[in-house]
């Protein structure tokens, strides 16, 4: 039905329809499932991303390798005790997406949207939005399908891989997605939602992807959090009237075009970047010992 963020604009003013209600139609005639059905295995994952966006908040859960562990709990513990720089709901989101990433990195149970190491972005800046909207359960799913849209046109024309287009592909993906979801979730129309994830993307261009000794979890909980953060400040943005002057498919292909271009040591090879430095190199020594 859609292959491009154009193709997905054109259905929407045509048919006076909202994204999510593309995105649900179109993947009820490609998969052939009913849509309430897909409304429940959508509503699963809701549930699996609010246990993990909530558990680390209150528990230090630490990873395998001892790397991280006990963020979210700092953050939250952080916004809820003193007068914080960037005030609640930043906070609030920053601690969820940490949250998030701890339980990865604890081979506790996340939703990979769109990857386990951006699993983290879109879990936090939805329930934050939907605290401050007042949207219910159902707005939600709404916004989980509309993000899924977003995703899914990044993923055919791009990657959402780190591996081959560097961080930039997988929480720079994240962060549109999150990012175009609540917009639609706050009343914007499809014009601002494609507006706030081309804004998202152009935010995080080039991001390399060095994890410390290939795991999942430095820098990438931080990246999580700043890659929360980044998705609501683009859909202000967006909802403020601001446009991005490059099309969301021309940004699409950019960041495609820059992940390419991108050396090997950057993409998640730990060849570079944050892990090439000495004490990622010395991290990388004691954890594989």
């Amino acid at each position: 039905m859609f292959n491009t963020g154009k193709e997905l604009l054109k259905i929407a003013n045509e048919k006076g329809l909202k994204l999510w209600e593309i995105v649900l139609e179109n993947e009820a005639q490609v998969s052939e499932i009913d849509k309430k059905e897909l409304r429940n295995k959508m509503k699963e994952n809701l549930v699996v991303m609010k246990e993990a966006s909530t558990r680390s908040l209150e528990n230090d859960i630490k990873s395998i390798s001892g790397l991280i562990g006990g963020d979210a709990k700092k953050v939250e513990n952080y916004r809820k005790n003193k007068k914080t720089l960037c005030g609640d709901v930043i906070n609030k989101a920053m601690a969820r997406a940490l949250s998030c990433s701890e339980v990865n990195a604890a081979m506790g149970k996340i939703v990979a949207a769109p990857t386990a190491g951006s699993c983290g972005i879109i879990p936090s800046v939805i329930f934050t939005a939907a605290e401050i909207l007042n949207a219910n359960e159902e707005d939600i799913i709404n916004a989980l399908f509309t993000a899924a849209g977003i995703g899914q046109i990044i993923a055919k024309n791009a990657t959402i891989s780190g591996a081959e287009g560097g961080c930039q592909a997988e929480c720079g993906a994240a962060s549109a997605m999150a990012a175009a979801a609540v917009v639609e979730m706050a009343g914007g129309t499809p014009e601002m939602s494609l507006h706030a994830a081309a804004i998202a993307i152009k935010n995080i261009l080039g991001l390399v992807c060095d994890p410390i000794a290939g795991l999942v979890e430095v820098p990438c909980a931080l990246r999580n959090a700043s890659g929360a953060t980044n998705a609501l400040i683009s859909a202000d943005l967006a909802l403020a009237g601001v446009k991005s002057i490059i099309p969301f498919d021309e940004v699409v292909e950019a960041m495609y075009n820059v992940g390419r271009a991108l050396p090997v040591e950057l993409r998640e090879t730990a060849l570079g970047g944050l892990a090439a430095t000495p004490t990622g190199k010395k991290l990388m020594k004691e954890i594989l010992k």
